[in-house]
């Protein structure tokens, strides 16, 4: 026999029994006859939300294997990395499957479903028992949901961990390959370049500093700058040494010295006063030293023979005071450059919103020949000098270290990334001048006279077209067709 119990409030079931006279039997038991009403509502209520339960666990069941399943293949994926490394699409299609996607509808369609039929099936009162199992029902498929974002995250989250570790590792491998290749060609430099030639690849490195002495001045003056003529193919055994001014702007006093051995011994040397230069830009340049009009844009130049100022002309839209100087070297607003190519000046403009502009200036009439617009800002530039109309800028990574890390070849007007580490004594360079004559950089270290080789890279060979006699009876071969397309330089 079966009992089926309703949870049905006191008052109306009182209502709903209808008694008769009670009899008593033989044996003495009293007999009570009750009358319920002929009401199969509620019977066919809690037989559709059995029904829908157990359509419903059955659902459940069948997306929570497929779940545990996916799982499965998540760990099978983690534990084959190392083979999909070697194939970055197979990656890509595993990470962007819609398998999660999927899962997340079709438990989402779980879940709306359990309130539907908490809602259809009125569950709360008379059927209490299906309302227990569709609200444990409900819990659990959030659960499931909860569980399988749990599970698309950790994959995306390994994905992405992976990629960065990809990432690092080709870093690694192109940085190790770029240091074999100077190895390489350090153990293997060719002929040494010719003074002013520019038959090479570009800056490879720089030696270590060779610091030569103190400027004459002392200690106190800290920023100037020094060096060689840096016209090409110079044969000027003549070096010159500028400190500024202890508040590192004024430029008024200059030397020079006959040979580098009458700089190291401080002897046969001439000192000139000038009285009207500004920060510590200046180079000199067949036999002319080039800088900066004190309080002005202006650009100058003086005769060394005579110390006498030959010109003085303003660069265009150049800033001033102190306006776009380079980072911890302050007042050098023009800064002046000699190499292979000719004559150049640095500087910024209002315009160029503080960018660096390479200009190559007409040596005589101090005229702007022609300008280039780079994409560094120079006040976060720590220098630049120039090589065969390439600029080279620096940056400070340390109190003992900058990195050359840009490159604008004013040939091809292309730029581009390096680094080549440069060490240093002290904290600032201040004058940094390069000489075509010997490949050197001369540095003004914080009141100290320093300079470094740099060494270039070889150019490859390229194979020429060579004439061989042909044997007697070979066809000569078809003429060359000119094109129309012009030719590249």
């Amino acid at each position: 026999m079966y009992f089926i119990t309703f949870s049905v409030p006191m008052p109306t079931l009182l209502q709903l029994v209808r008694s008769v006279s009670n009899s008593v039997d033989a044996s003495g038991p009293c007999h009570c006859v009750v009358h319920l009403p002929n009401n199969s509502v509620l019977l066919q209520q809690l037989e559709q939300l059995q029904s829908m339960a157990r359509e419903l666990i059955s659902h459940y069941e069948q997306e929570l294997f497929r779940a545990s399943e996916y799982a499965r293949a998540i760990e099978d994926q983690e534990m084959s990395h190392t083979q999909e490394i070697r194939n970055p699409s197979a990656i890509s299609s595993l990470h962007e499957t819609p398998g999660f996607d999927l899962l997340f509808l079709q438990l989402e369609g779980a879940r709306k479903l359990a309130t539907q039929l908490k809602t259809k099936g009125g569950v709360g009162g008379a059927a209490g028992g299906a309302a227990g199992l569709l609200h444990q029902l409900q819990d659990q498929v959030t659960n499931a949901s909860l569980t399988l974002k749990l599970l698309a995250d950790t994959n995306q989250h390994s994905f992405g961990a992976l990629q960065q570790e990809v990432d690092v590792l080709q870093g690694q491998l192109n940085e190790c390959e770029r240091e074999k290749e100077q190895e390489q060609a350090s153990r293997n430099p060719g002929p040494p370049l010719p003074p002013g030639s520019c038959a090479h690849g570009g800056l490879q490195k720089v030696s270590r500093p060779l610091v030569l002495q103190l400027n004459w001045r002392g200690l106190s003056h800290k920023a100037g700058a020094w060096g060689r003529d840096s016209a090409p193919g110079s044969d000027s055994p003549l070096y010159w040494v500028a400190p500024l001014r202890a508040d590192g702007r004024y430029f008024d006093y200059y030397n020079l010295h006959k040979s580098y051995n009458d700089l190291v011994m401080m002897k046969n040397y001439e000192q000139w006063k000038m009285g009207y230069g500004d920060g510590s830009g200046n180079t000199v340049y067949k036999n002319f030293m080039y800088f900066n009009y004190y309080g002005t844009n202006d650009m100058a130049m003086v005769n060394l023979s005579s110390n006498t100022l030959v010109l003085r002309r303003p660069l265009p839209g150049a800033t001033f005071d102190n306006r776009f100087s380079y980072a911890g070297v302050p007042w050098k607003d023009l800064d002046f450059a000699g190499d292979e190519k000719g004559l150049w000046v640095l500087y910024a403009t209002e315009e160029s919103k503080g960018n660096l502009i390479v200009s190559r200036l007409n040596e005589s009439t101090l005229e702007v020949e022609k300008s280039w617009h780079t994409s560094q800002y120079k006040p976060a530039l720590s220098g630049a000098f120039m090589v065969c109309g390439v600029l080279y800028a620096l940056r400070s990574l340390s109190t003992r270290q900058e990195e050359i890390f840009y490159a604008f070849d004013t040939t091809s007007g292309q730029e581009r990334h390096l680094s080549i580490l440069l060490d240093k004594m002290l904290d600032t360079l201040h004058g940094i001048n390069y000489c075509p004559s010997d490949h050197k950089l001369y540095v003004y270290n914080d009141g100290y006279l320093v300079h470094y080789d740099l060494t270039f890279l070889t150019l490859k060979p390229t194979l020429s077209r060579l004439a061989v006699k042909r044997p007697s009876g070979d066809r000569a071969p078809p003429k060359s067709v000119k094109s129309n397309k012009p030719s590249r330089s």
